[in-house]
């Protein structure tokens, strides 16, 4: 792990540093190319994160001052609890960072955050070709058994 990794909520004066991994995270994902994000959707995920009506919140991991990894979150109502439930929606790490203990230390981020506000759970989804992500998401979460279904339009 790198020496002194510093987990905290991004800055305003992030920006030019979280783009190239936020770059990378939707590249992983097969968003590049002719199937990029649009840059309109970029700039908004980016405001987000600085706007106090947003649920949308953003945490860097830090280390010798450089940004090794992402984690974005948003908090929401459920009809199953009073408190807000948090959805833990975007994890990256750079790839020659993986392994050294940055996405385990992003999640505790957001289950301390989650704690602070309130919430009683905290829930991700992950594809399921992404086996090594789920190694690490085995130790610090459950499997729901809930599969996921969609609609696009």
């Amino acid at each position: 792990m790198p020496s002194s990794i510093i987990v905290r909520l991004v800055t305003r004066q992030d920006f030019d540093r979280w783009l190239p991994l936020w770059d990378g995270y939707n590249a992983f994902y097969g968003r590049y190319g002719e199937t990029a994000l649009a840059s309109e959707i970029t700039a908004m995920t980016w405001s987000r994160f600085f706007d106090a009506y947003e649920p949308v919140h953003a945490l860097v991991a830090e280390s010798e001052g450089k940004l090794l990894g992402l984690v974005h979150y948003l908090f929401h109502r459920s009809t199953t609890a009073i408190a807000p439930n948090c959805y833990l929606q975007d994890l990256f790490t750079k790839e020659a960072s993986r392994g050294k203990g940055i996405g385990r230390a992003l999640i505790e981020g957001v289950y301390e955050r989650a704690q602070a506000a309130g919430s009683g759970r905290v829930y991700w989804l992950t594809h399921e070709t992404n086996q090594t992500a789920m190694k690490l998401y085995d130790k610090v979460g459950e499997r729901s058994g809930f599969v996921v279904y969609r609609r696009l339009f």
